[in-house]
């Protein structure tokens, strides 16, 4: 069953699970995981949490707690979050020793209601590091224009950063300034930059669903040969901009330093459209040193009928770039669906964060003790 994913392994492709839970920690699924499916990091979003608190699975003797105590209902989300974020990443520590702090990786993510505000970012980041108090700790930042200058300064503190919901690859390349900029103020803060680690999550689904969405409503037989081909096109130019930024003499100098490069992560590959093959955003975008994230469902799909065949990036740019200029040629503006995508990206962060916290607060009511 796990031959395919050990072949995605072998290829250079580090193999993320997209999900957490206090069950999955509690009864031993996640260590299983780890020994059986290649599986060497984790990353959790408010969706995720949103889903795993809601079914209330193993967090009952926290909330009692959290409740006697009287805790704000942000102040609890943070206790019972970074409590599985903790405990995941002490699951994961062998795997940090073993690859010298590349993988064994669990994210967290700062409080999206905080995207557009920069300082705030920060404060979030610094809070959530201490909070969590593990070395395999990455603190996931958006990439909105606010995020750009938190991700640079975040970086510099000493921080390791997994930058999220990327679409575009003029904000990719943002990204990448803003992880180099953090690296240098580091260096100047004579912080040892070996110890600092990020990804930028770069989106991949979603580019289909909203392109698709825009060719349907042309319908030409034009339009119609086009559906599924942009979201592993962008994320091939990706790859592409990522290895122009890390051949640059810029990074050379921070190389020399001993600074670990920032990987691409294929995130959101959990395929949407079922006329698409189920593991269509991770055997298309294998590539060496990437990172995929993936979903329980998809990885379990890779397992059992995954072809992986090598490199399928590299070799792939020429093709991929007609493939977005094809978009223009049909009227569908690139700049326009990235933007829809960043923006209900966030959107739908703060939608699943209040529901958690609507849910939560609920919880902990119910919870409070009766005042005598």
């Amino acid at each position: 069953m796990t031959d395919a994913l050990k072949r995605l392994s072998d290829e250079g492709v580090a193999i993320w699970l997209d999900d957490l839970s206090r069950k999955r920690i509690t009864s031993g699924n996640l260590a299983e995981l780890i020994d059986d499916s290649h599986v060497v990091g984790v990353t959790t979003n408010p969706s995720i949490f949103q889903k795993a608190i809601s079914s209330g699975d193993g967090y009952d003797e926290q909330l009692i707690d959290l409740a006697a105590r009287r805790l704000t209902v942000d102040e609890a989300l943070r206790m019972i979050t970074t409590a599985d974020v903790r405990d995941a990443a002490d699951i994961l520590r062998p795997v940090y020793d073993a690859t010298d702090g590349q993988d064994g990786r669990v994210s967290i993510e700062v409080d999206p209601r905080l995207a557009h505000n920069t300082a705030a970012t920060v404060a979030e980041a610094k809070q959530l590091a201490w909070l969590v108090d593990r070395p395999n700790t990455l603190i996931k930042i958006p990439a909105t224009k606010a995020g750009l200058p938190a991700i640079a300064e975040t970086t510099g503190l000493g921080i390791s950063v997994n930058v999220t919901l990327i679409f575009s690859l003029e904000r990719y390349r943002a990204v990448m300034d803003a992880y180099l900029t953090g690296l240098e103020t580091a260096k100047k803060a004579g912080l040892d930059l070996s110890e600092i680690h990020s990804v930028a999550s770069f989106f991949v689904s979603r580019v289909d669903t909203e392109i698709d969405k825009r060719l349907d409503a042309l319908g030409t037989d034009e339009a119609k040969a086009m559906r599924g081909k942009a979201a592993v096109a962008n994320a091939r130019l990706a790859y592409q901009a990522y290895e122009e930024v890390f051949s640059s003499d810029r990074w050379a100098d921070l190389e020399k330093a001993g600074a670990n490069k920032q990987r691409p992560l294929w995130a959101s590959t959990g395929v949407k459209d079922p006329a698409y093959k189920d593991t269509l955003y991770v055997v298309d975008l294998v590539a060496p040193g990437t990172v995929n994230t993936m979903p329980e469902a998809t990885l379990d799909a890779v397992a059992d009928h995954g072809e992986i065949t090598g490199d399928a990036v590299r070799g792939t740019y020429k093709q991929a770039q007609a493939d977005i200029d094809a978009l223009a040629g049909l009227g569908i503006s690139y700049d326009d669906v990235v933007q829809v995508l960043e923006d209900e990206g966030v959107e739908k962060f703060e939608a699943a964060w209040n529901d958690l916290v609507a849910s939560t607060q609920a919880e902990l009511e119910r919870r409070t003790p009766k005042e005598a």
